[in-house]
């Protein structure tokens, strides 16, 4: 109960801070980002408490899917990591078991999602967040979010067709 009160409280600073007047002037950007829920906390039956927090944090889900990443999709994805030495372990492990891909839509979404989501190492994330809460380690963390509206259509464009997308 401690961890929605902390999200709650979250979102809330995030969305009460007091605007700059640049900003009052600004129209509010609805935009879209990708999420996957990663085979550990598909395994872990965490997908609904997962959402839980995407949704109480303003963000909808306007598509979603389970999938199995096939090694050559999974290496495809991860592309930008490829001269890494956690490259073939992080394939290994996508692709370890299925996850949901879901497109989430909203008021500065990528922004907003990276915040609920947390640090990549679940052991510098804030408390209340989804990696904090359902994370183990920075491999094992839970949940992938675009980092950029561009690599969100990018991203998305990857998974859903445009018909596949429920948004008023």
């Amino acid at each position: 109960m401690w961890k929605k009160a902390l999200l709650f409280l979250a979102c809330v600073n995030l969305f009460s801070a007091e605007p700059n007047v640049a900003e009052e002037t600004k129209p509010v950007e609805i935009e879209r980002t990708l999420s996957i829920i990663k085979p550990d906390a598909v395994a872990s039956c965490q997908i609904g408490e997962i959402l839980e927090y995407l949704e109480n944090g303003g963000l909808k889900v306007i598509g979603s899917k389970m999938i199995r990443f096939t090694t050559e999709q999974a290496k495809s994805f991860y592309s930008a990591h490829k001269d890494k030495a956690f490259f073939n372990d992080l394939v290994a492990f996508m692709t370890s078991g299925p996850i949901v891909v879901q497109v989430l839509e909203g008021p500065d979404a990528v922004a907003v999602n990276r915040q609920i989501m947390g640090s990549t190492n679940p052991a510098d994330a804030s408390p209340g967040t989804i990696r904090s809460d359902f994370g183990t380690d920075i491999q094992h963390n839970a949940i992938h979010g675009s980092d950029c509206p561009e690599n969100a259509q990018k991203e998305i464009a990857l998974f859903f067709k445009e018909s596949e997308l429920f948004s008023k």
